[in-house]
């Protein structure tokens, strides 16, 4: 069986996704957070931690 490689881009937006669930967000606009690209997920934490 192939063996999936993640990089570092994979590992940054998994590691945002995580910080977000630990906030209490699983959705965007209706869309699951692993959906959207690192753009919005950076966009959404960055705003969360200015709050």
């Amino acid at each position: 069986m192939r063996e999936l490689h993640e990089g570092p881009m994979d590992e940054k937006k998994q590691s945002i996704i995580d910080k977000l669930v630990d906030e209490g967000i699983f959705k965007i606009d209706g869309k699951q957070l692993y959906e959207l690209p690192i753009y919005t997920l950076l966009k959404q934490y960055t705003e969360l931690q200015e709050q």
